[in-house]
């Protein structure tokens, strides 16, 4: 007799930097490994045994995509959560208690009892598009480089400059052509570039940023996304001393393209023009206040993504 029929296999998965908590509901199995190559390869195995259902997993970071990228490899349904839900299901059921066990059952339950959709995300496209968005700065670099050259360079050598900058311009306007298509190819990104893009300020360059360099926002804490850009103000006391606050680390490709597009943002953007003309206004130099303006559109945005609504149902 077979007691595994009719049972819907849902394999609940707490991400850490080291190990991976994993939990096979509802056969009550639970193991860990490293997250690592070799950790990832012996979870699958045990995995593969069972024909899960749907395999959750928290997006809490980048520290997941090793092992999203290895399910999809092996052709296993994974689902990406957002934090967020998996924390108000906890609350709903009144679960408190903390331990990566728990935190494993608990995505596992949450995966049986919500079913949320397989996710069709395919991670060797966000690292494309990842990889398109950095050409496409690095072009962007030389072709002003270029231009540069051609203010300060006799007329006689312009005629040397100009076929590079078409090139340019060819070539960028290529990686533009397949940053689109790979946002048409995927449900997910479509979903996320829409309600990216319905803000005033944020074109399709930007959205694709967003979407390939940080893919974690929606599913963290304004803090959080504030920090993970680069953008939140960092503290330099010791002692007596009490330094200037600057920011520093952070994803800089994410940062440089969310800076350019809010140079856009003032002048098209009710919201931060308004913001950043009163922190001028105040006597902040124009580069803090643009920071500052950046910082308050990466929240803005993470908490749309959160929410999954459109810039226009904001109340900001």
């Amino acid at each position: 007799m077979n007691t595994k029929t009719n049972q819907n296999i849902n394999v609940g998965v707490d991400t850490g930097k080291f190990q991976l908590d994993i939990y096979i509901r509802p056969l009550d199995i639970y193991f860990t490994v490293s997250n690592d190559d070799k950790g990832i390869k012996e979870a699958l195995k045990v995995i593969k045994k069972h024909k899960p259902e749907r395999i959750i997993i928290e997006a809490t970071g980048r520290l997941e995509m090793p092992f999203i990228m290895a399910c999809a490899k092996a052709g296993l349904p994974f689902v990406i959560a957002n934090p967020v839900h998996v924390k108000r299901f906890a609350g709903a059921i009144g679960q408190r208690a903390k331990t990566d066990k728990l935190d494993a059952k608990l995505i596992a339950y949450y995966g049986e009892a919500i079913k949320p959709s397989l996710s069709q995300l395919k991670p060797e496209k966000m690292q494309l598009m990842s990889d398109l968005v950095a050409r496409r700065n690095q072009l962007l670099v030389m072709q002003t480089m270029e231009k540069n050259r051609l203010q300060i360079l006799p007329k006689e050598l312009a005629m040397t400059i100009k076929p590079i900058l078409t090139a340019f311009k060819h070539q960028i306007t290529k990686i533009e052509e397949k940053i689109l298509k790979l946002i048409e190819s995927c449900p997910e990104y479509q979903a996320k570039n829409t309600i990216l893009q319905s803000m005033k300020g944020i074109g399709k360059i930007a959205a694709a940023s967003i979407i390939s360099n940080l893919p974690e926002l929606g599913y963290m804490t304004n803090k959080q996304a504030s920090a993970l850009v680069g953008v939140a103000p960092i503290n330099r006391e010791s002692g007596r001393f009490k330094g200037l606050r600057k920011i520093q680390g952070g994803r800089h490709q994410v940062r440089t393209v969310l800076y350019m597009a809010m140079m856009s943002a003032i002048q098209s953007n009710p919201v931060f023009k308004a913001q950043y003309e009163k922190l001028v206004s105040a006597g902040k130099p124009k580069k803090v206040a643009l920071i500052a303006c950046v910082r308050k559109m990466i929240v803005i945005l993470n908490s749309m993504l959160r929410d999954g609504v459109m810039w226009k149902a904001q109340k900001v």
